[in-house]
């Protein structure tokens, strides 16, 4: 081995082995078994996702979310953020935050079953544009979740769009798309100022 050889292993750091996937792609279960693998990764399509670092528009809406989704939300229901949802084999996406049914929340799971999900909202970010518009929405409505809502940041302001699953398509369509309030009657009574952003 040549000295330059020598100092290229000594330098170079060693990548885990999870790192390269099997052949046919990880499994959901996966994800509770692969050592120290980052926080908030993602499986889609048998594909590991990682996040990158989140904006303070991302974080500051999943804030007001979150509290405001549990002041709404009936007793029936729980409010989860950044919780990986199990929808198939190969997928295992986390939604920024999701609604389950109550009787799922046990305490100590680290993913929640589709058939428990009422809703859930990704919060757009640049890096995960097309995984948020596109993909996820897709995997989300096959797999039978009832309610989906993507948040954009247009002009440094949230927008909301609301889609239903239509049970004979299993596609998702557009119910409304909210600029300045969310005030939705389903799955629950629901009236959020989105301007109390600024306040956070």
């Amino acid at each position: 081995m040549t000295a330059e050889a020598v100092t290229q292993e000594m330098t170079t750091p060693s990548l885990p082995d999870w790192v390269f996937p099997p052949p046919e792609g990880f499994v959901a279960e996966d994800l509770d078994h692969i050592p120290d693998l980052p926080a908030h990764t993602e499986l889609i399509d048998g594909s590991l996702v990682f996040v990158s670092p989140q904006a303070s528009f991302h974080m500051r809406m999943l804030s007001l979310l979150e509290f405001e989704l549990r002041r709404f939300a009936p007793s029936t229901l729980k409010v989860r953020r950044e919780m990986s949802i199990i929808l198939g084999p190969n997928q295992r996406p986390e939604p920024d935050v999701s609604l389950i049914r109550a009787e799922a929340a046990h305490g100590d799971e680290t993913f929640y079953q589709a058939a428990d999900v009422v809703l859930v909202i990704e919060v757009v970010s640049p890096e995960s544009r097309v995984r948020d518009r596109e993909r996820k929405p897709q995997l989300y409505a096959q797999a039978g979740i009832a309610h989906f809502w993507r948040v954009e940041q247009q002009e440094d302001r949230p927008v909301i769009y609301v889609y239903e699953l239509d049970p004979a398509t299993r596609a998702y369509a557009l119910s409304g798309i909210h600029h300045d309030r969310l005030k939705l009657t389903v799955p629950f009574d629901v009236d959020i100022d989105l301007s109390e952003i600024d306040q956070l």
